[in-house]
């Protein structure tokens, strides 16, 4: 069940189709056109749904995020076993390369209340946050999500976005934590040893995604990411100068350390858990390393847009996947953490090293050190985002 190395995961797409300057451009987009213009509300943006008469829904999703058969990767059979068990047929689109350049292709559409040919689709905490801001994603009915009630770990039932996950459900999540290589360095077990200790000088990395890289500096600190002043903001960001103005960061990434990694052209970065996985099935020298102060957690997470006309279908594939036994199936192809409960045991039956992974299938000691990172508004979004890209040379 174990999915090869792929040269691109979906994580690293999140940074490395469009970069830092296209991020703060679609920021700057969203500030050109007001977002007073854009807002919608539950009453103004009114939604019909036509899923008890048209059985089918268009899913948006990002590319290699989905279980593929191994002798026909045009397949994907958890998909093809919902259709065949539902009735529903699923048009299955991997249109999401970047969260902003996805933003640009539907905000003309959702910010005029008209539909965008989807009715589900996965985005980032952060997205999700912006968009819900936005009035933009109509609310789910938990009578229709059983599996999903009784299932969502609990570490996942409530973001700062979206308290009681009214309108998001997790696809996967995911770890932002510290990886080594130890055939060229030895163990390194804190984020202030990675940016100061003078043997892995230019031999570091670390993540391009402000949220990741700011949030685990934050933890260094002492502070709460999913809490926090702009003073405390302001201080985690100096540190990180320091360690680019003293050479000890090599470059900021997308997941392009990956090979690097493996390599051994790098010693030491910021990591994502999944990316970490891909290399561990290839090179036992790369190791996870969760720093006491914390490691960051994050999600992906379904949502349907307004104007999206078949709401009810795809609330019964979200269920669906919170099934624990196609929970595991999606689980050993993508390998990110799995957010449904009973899902390892599941697991069990397929791989039983993929269900011993605690990069999939994370303790409780390891889940009460992860924080998500703080919602924020649209002011302090372009704010801090604008600071963090002056310090990283983008």
């Amino acid at each position: 069940m174990r999915s090869p190395l792929r040269p691109l995961t979906r994580r690293g797409l999140l940074t490395g189709t469009l970069g830092s300057a296209a991020l703060l451009a679609t920021a700057g987009t969203l500030a050109g056109c007001g977002t007073k213009g854009a807002q919608q509300t539950e009453a103004g943006c009114k939604s019909e749904d036509l899923s008890a008469t048209e059985k089918k829904l268009a899913f948006s999703n990002w590319p290699q995020y989905i279980d593929v058969d191994e002798k026909d990767e045009s397949k994907r059979p958890t998909i093809e076993a919902f259709i065949a068990k539902s009735g529903i047929q699923v048009t299955y689109n991997e249109d999401i390369n970047d969260n902003n350049e996805f933003f640009g292709k539907v905000q003309n559409q959702l910010a005029g209340c008209q539909p965008t040919g989807r009715d589900l689709m996965v985005l980032t905490d952060w997205m999700a946050a912006r968009m819900i801001r936005l009035g933009w994603i109509q609310k789910l009915d938990k009578a229709k999500l059983p599996n999903v009630e009784a299932n969502l770990l609990p570490s996942l039932r409530n973001a700062s976005f979206d308290a009681d996950r009214q309108l998001s459900v997790p696809w996967q999540s995911g770890l932002t934590a510290l990886a080594y290589n130890a055939k060229v360095t030895k163990e390194i077990r804190t984020v202030d040893e990675l940016l100061t200790r003078p043997d892995l000088k230019g031999k570091v990395t670390a993540l391009s995604e402000m949220r990741d890289t700011m949030g685990l500096l934050l933890q260094s600190n002492g502070h709460d990411p999913s809490n926090f002043t702009t003073a405390q903001f302001d201080d985690a960001l100096a540190k990180l100068k320091r360690a680019v103005d003293s050479g000890q960061i090599r470059k900021f990434t997308g997941n392009d350390y990956s090979q690097d990694l493996n390599k051994g052209d790098i010693a030491a970065c910021i990591a994502w858990s999944g990316d970490v996985i891909q290399l561990g099935f290839e090179n036992d020298n790369i190791k996870f390393v969760s720093p006491e102060s914390g490691v960051m957690l994050w999600s992906d997470n379904m949502l349907v847009p307004n104007k999206a006309s078949h709401k009810a279908n795809a609330e019964e594939l979200i269920n669906y996947y919170y099934d624990p036994a196609v929970a595991a199936k999606l689980a050993a192809y993508v390998n990110y953490i799995c957010p449904v409960k009973g899902a390892q045991a599941e697991m069990e039956k397929l791989d039983p090293d993929l269900a011993k992974n605690p990069l999939i299938f994370p303790d409780e000691a390891l889940l009460s050190k992860a924080r998500g990172f703080m919602a924020l508004d649209e002011q302090r979004e372009k704010e801090y985002e604008a600071k963090f890209q002056k310090v990283i040379g983008a």
